[in-house]
């Protein structure tokens, strides 16, 4: 029964990966306006509840960061590292990542490392994240 539920439960997941991304603008602007974050050396983070039942996650990385190709590379690297660890952030959140300078420099487990131990960070004490002004 368990087994059946665990199939259950990965088939649901990859056919709604495509839609737990941030993709409008306007979804990007609600997360910073609610001005909830969080961070660490690569990342920081911005989150809003979203009143789905699901997560949605969306990368950003400025220019400021890298060139096109190193910015691809990244945001290729985080939308992998976020379907493998599908279930280490919360649903109902929506999450915004900004990507920081270092993460140019990082390795793929390093990266993906930096995004646990924000997860996990999350995890623990979101509700007393800092509130920007």
């Amino acid at each position: 029964m368990q087994e059946e539920e665990k199939v259950e439960k990965y088939f649901q997941r990859k056919l709604n990966i495509k839609d737990c991304y941030l993709k409008k603008n306007r979804d990007f602007q609600r997360v910073y306006s609610k001005k909830r974050t969080d961070g660490n050396k690569t990342f920081t983070l911005f989150y809003k509840k979203n009143g789905l039942e699901h997560k949605r996650i969306g990368f950003v990385i400025t220019k400021k960061v890298a060139k096109a190709v190193w910015r691809n590379k990244i945001k290729r690297r985080l939308r992998e590292i976020y379907r493998a660890n599908f279930d280490a952030l919360k649903d109902g959140y929506d999450y915004v990542f900004i990507v920081k300078h270092q993460a140019v420099e990082l390795e793929y487990k390093d990266l993906e490392k930096s995004f646990l131990h924000l997860a996990k960070r999350f995890e623990k004490n979101g509700k007393n994240s800092k509130v920007v002004n």
